[in-house]
């Protein structure tokens, strides 16, 4: 099979700074404008189209970004650095900490608009 994601359309309060603050924290490109939609492309080519929601209400989505280790050490620091509240788990109990699922390691944060980001560097059920 050739299937492969090509796109999803995130919603945000403002599509130029939400794509703004997860290019930073991830050290991706905000791509130029088109339509509607403000893209942050990711390594394999899948795009997130931030598109202004209006005056709908945002349902929180989770995405989760698969790094590799020291990709995972230089969004972590970035993370750190600008004093966003982090996580081990996505239901955001374990406040400060990072997990170890699969031998890897993983992190989750909220973006401006209530979405859970993920950071991994081994895909889950792995095992390592």
């Amino acid at each position: 099979m050739t299937i492969q994601l090509n796109h999803t359309i995130v919603a945000a309060h403002d599509k130029e700074a939400s794509a703004r603050f997860l290019a930073s924290v991830l050290g991706l490109e905000v791509g130029a404008p088109y339509g509607p939609f403000v893209p942050v492309t990711a390594a394999n080519g899948v795009t997130l189209d931030f598109a202004d929601s209006g005056t709908e209400p945002i349902t929180p989505q989770h995405y989760a970004f698969l790094v590799s280790d020291d990709e995972f050490d230089t969004i972590f620091e970035r993370i750190k650095q600008a004093g966003i509240t982090y996580y081990a788990d996505p239901r955001h109990a374990e406040k400060g900490r990072i997990n170890h699922r699969d031998g890897g390691r993983g992190a989750y944060f909220d973006d401006p608009d209530g979405h859970n980001l993920e950071i991994l560097t081994r895909p889950h059920g792995d095992g390592g």
